[in-house]
């Protein structure tokens, strides 16, 4: 019975260790808690049952909500697409009567433009 538990508990330990090894690999850069990626890797690959349990305690990035939620992201970019500086986004397009402006001009050019080409093709 005692040489069953010792194996039991090596194939748990030995599981614990692909999962954990799995995780720090495919753990986004700079979500890590307390080391840098590579040293929890390096952690892991060395120091198979602490590693493990370290990198689940200590390293792992948190979860948002606390619970099975997604990995929290990095921190958004300086400058992220939608929030660039010198770029208005109105948030509504009815409150923007410059936008509404510049599509009737832009649609009528449309239609001046259509007209005169299908003049041309006529003759």
């Amino acid at each position: 019975m005692p040489l069953f538990a010792g194996g039991l508990f090596s194939i748990v330990v030995m599981g614990l260790w692909i999962f954990c090894l799995v995780d720090v690999i495919t753990t986004v850069d700079g979500t890590t808690r307390n080391l840098p990626k590579m040293g929890w890797l390096f952690i892991v690959l060395l120091l198979p049952l602490i590693g493990s349990i370290l990198w689940l305690v200590a390293g792992r990035p948190e979860r948002v909500g606390g619970g099975g939620g997604q990995y929290r992201q990095a921190p958004p970019s300086r400058f992220p697409e939608y929030d660039r500086p010198g770029r208005h986004v109105a948030t509504n397009p009815d409150d923007d009567e410059e936008f509404l402006r510049k599509c009737r001009e832009r649609a009528e050019q449309q239609r001046k433009d259509a007209k005169q080409r299908d003049q041309k093709d006529e003759s």
